[in-house]
């Protein structure tokens, strides 16, 4: 098996827990890295660099992980620019109008909605995400949901059912019985084709109780846990999700202090989404109050249809410092190895000997420069799996 190294890199960015010692992003200046096959197996300073076959010259540019986009909606039909337009103009977002995706999901082909998957999967790759989530939850019947979860492990292995979306339209008046179908039936059919559960635990969705019965079933079928948490208002999803393990409780816009102590002390992450507080003019995530007590933070797209339409994890970067108090340093972290802990890997978001050879290599020296040139595309290659995709 042939090496390639890829050398002459001003800053490279390992996310290295060795090299933390001296910079959270483990950096190393004037650097190389050689992939062989799928893996990285080596990197450091270049003028130490092992002899290979093959060599990428970076230019002088910067290299850091690709992307781990931990948290999107990618599976649906349908436009929803008018809701859009009519928020901007000052209508509030709440969580109603994810049943008008629903109905346009419920109408299309497999074969549409995996051209859309397939397309923004494809967008977000050009931008440096090389690993992602999604979930279903714009079908809410179980043929629906089972399909949903069926297109999206093609093209992933981070596939979550989200049955628990909102209550389905045709159990308005139970949605006692709608929760019996998510955590019987609907799970049954779904849960080979997924890793995770997840359930939008907010006023206007599922309550505390709903949840927590949600997130049991799943665990006993196999699925692991993760929440959509306190997003539109405090409540209690974030220590919900501490208590059951969740792998990351998503959104955590409205949080006490104990759920950031509970957050602090746990092993979940806090996955924060300011493309949704972009899109929606909603409070910005305190991200330095998370940081600065050692909770572990990601940063994802939620790239949706209705409150994130933006598959853009640079661009989520630039908010993440610009509004929520995370220095560049802190957000490029939590877009990449943050990502990786939320979905409990060890194998992205770093690059350190063994890990995937999944890399971004910047048109600008430094990592800096993705909050610093915010809507500049600056991402001039990525390789996934060893392969150059870009």
């Amino acid at each position: 098996m042939s090496a390639t190294v890829i050398t002459n890199i001003a800053t490279l960015v390992t996310n290295d827990p060795s090299l933390r010692d001296s910079d959270p992003l483990g950096l190393v200046r004037d650097a190389a890295v050689v992939i062989e096959g799928d893996r990285v197996v080596w990197t450091g300073e270049a003028s130490k660099a092992p002899a290979t076959d093959n060599r990428v010259d970076a230019g002088g540019r910067a290299v850091l992980p690709g992307f781990v986009d931990s948290h999107s909606h990618l599976v649906f039909a349908g436009d929803r620019t008018e809701e859009f337009n009519a928020r901007m103009s000052g209508r509030p977002y709440s969580a109603g109008g994810i049943r008008t995706t629903v109905a346009a999901t419920r109408a299309a082909s497999d074969a549409e909605l995996e051209a859309t998957l397939t397309r923004y999967l494809a967008e977000a790759l050009r931008q440096g995400t090389t690993t992602f989530e999604t979930k279903s939850g714009y079908g809410l019947t179980v043929e629906d949901e089972a399909r949903a979860l069926r297109l999206a492990a093609r093209h992933t292995d981070e596939v979550t059912y989200l049955g628990a979306h909102v209550v389905a339209p045709e159990y308005a008046d139970d949605p006692a019985g709608y929760v019996a179908l998510v955590t019987g039936e609907m799970l049954n059919a779904c849960a080979p084709h997924a890793r995770w559960i997840d359930v939008f635990c907010e006023q206007g969705a599922f309550d505390g109780d709903q949840a927590r019965a949600v997130l049991t079933a799943g665990k006993a079928k196999g699925l692991h846990p993760r929440i959509h948490a306190n997003q539109l208002s405090y409540g209690p999803g974030v220590q919900l999700a501490v208590e059951l393990d969740a792998a990351s409780a998503d959104h955590c816009t409205h949080l006490t202090d104990a759920d950031v102590d509970a957050l602090a002390n746990s092993a979940t992450v806090a996955t924060l989404l300011p493309g949704a507080e972009f899109s929606t003019r909603a409070a910005w995530p305190d991200a330095r109050r998370l940081l600065d007590v050692g909770a572990t933070v990601a940063l994802s797209t939620d790239c949706n249809p209705g409150s994130s339409f933006t598959s853009s994890m640079p661009f989520c970067i630039a908010l993440a410092v610009r509004d929520m108090g995370m220095t560049p340093d802190e957000a490029v972290r939590a877009a990449t190895a943050g990502g990786a802990a939320a979905l409990r890997r060890t194998d992205v978001g770093r690059l350190v000997p063994g890990a995937y050879a999944d890399l971004v290599l910047l048109d600008a020296p430094s990592h800096v420069h993705l909050a610093y040139r915010p809507g500049v595309p600056l991402v001039a290659g990525v390789w996934r799996r060893g392969v150059r995709e870009v």
